[in-house]
């Protein structure tokens, strides 16, 4: 027996109290190995003020920084069989469900939220890692297909925000199913002419990433993000290669062609903004004041609210030296 642990410690703990400080005010970064304090990590978005290194935003803080004045709507998302399969490894998967919705608020991997971001309606379709890896079940699916339905009703841009390891095992065949319903719902919202823009968060991959993850019209990406299908070690294994050096990182894809953007956190809300009112250019928005106008953009980046001509009267365009487009009646 060790007297001093087993009878000195706890008689100085009963005597000098419990430490009330709590032991999460400190962060290492992944990369650089620097120290962050709590609230340095939160203030700069979970973005390392030493190296640049993206930390893993929590799916809250991702919604509070993407919508104006962190004020926007989560719909409630449709019922899914529980454990149609009865799966069980080591627990019951009805278990892992419980522990999950329990740490991270209820639901499941997928929220889906509306809003507006600086002045532009839109719908948001955001993983939560912290849920079972962000890995996609049957109610990922819905969640997809109910973003994508309410993109189309408010004829909003729909943006996804994957951060999975891609399908979710537990459920099987079911699971794998959701790659052509996810693929569907993409299809319902270009078939209204809406834009569907992909935010890709480390990770993205698996399931995900062979399926609604790459079909955006633009992909935009996070500095250092891990994104393919496959690990890099099972490829290697696979084809008996090395890979190169930051192999599946967003930068890496950005130089290969398979992502267009690649975005630092902070400027994120000004990029999709601009990227929303270029592929809205021409397309009949709703103002909020009951009046409909085609919003277009002028040669000199500002963008002009063109009343919607009268259906009745004939109609022509014609470009002006500037480059605006004037609709006369």
């Amino acid at each position: 027996m060790n007297w001093l642990t087993n009878w000195v410690k706890p008689k100085i703990k009963a005597l000098v109290g419990e430490s009330d400080v709590p032991d999460n005010l400190w962060h290492k970064c992944p990369s650089c190995g620097q120290m962050i304090f709590h609230r340095d990590l939160e203030s700069h978005l979970h973005v390392c003020q030493h190296c640049g290194y993206h930390l893993r935003l929590p799916l809250t803080k991702r919604l509070d920084h993407l919508f104006d004045d962190a004020d926007y709507t989560r719909i409630q998302l449709p019922r899914v069989k529980i454990d149609p399969l009865k799966f069980r490894d080591k627990k019951r998967y009805t278990d892992r469900l419980k522990d999950a919705q329990a740490k991270t608020d209820g639901g499941d991997a997928i929220v889906v939220a509306h809003g507006k971001l600086l002045g532009q309606k839109v719908v948001v379709a955001a993983f939560n890692f912290d849920f079972m890896g962000g890995s996609m079940g049957m109610a990922v699916g819905e969640g997809m297909l109910a973003a994508a339905r309410l993109a189309v009703m408010q004829k909003a841009p729909l943006i996804a925000i994957p951060s999975s390891g891609g399908a979710r095992m537990q459920e099987g065949f079911l699971s794998l199913m959701q790659l052509p319903r996810t693929t569907i719902a993409v299809e319902e919202v270009k078939e209204a002419g809406l834009p569907y823009i992909v935010m890709l968060t480390d990770p993205t991959t698996g399931g995900v990433s062979a399926s609604f993850a790459m079909l955006g019209d633009i992909h935009m990406a996070e500095p250092g993000a891990r994104i393919g299908f496959a690990g890099r070690r099972v490829i290697e294994q696979t084809v008996r290669e090395t890979l190169p050096e930051g192999f599946q990182t967003a930068e890496y894809l950005l130089d290969h062609g398979m992502v267009d953007l690649v975005v630092p956190r902070s400027k994120q809300r000004e990029t999709l903004h601009g990227l929303i009112t270029l592929l809205m250019a021409g397309r009949t928005i709703d103002t909020g004041n009951g009046k409909a106008a085609d919003k277009a953009t002028s040669g000199t980046g500002q963008d002009l609210d063109i009343p919607t001509p009268d259906a009745s009267q004939p109609t022509d365009q014609t470009a002006n030296p500037a480059g605006k487009t004037v609709a006369k009646t």
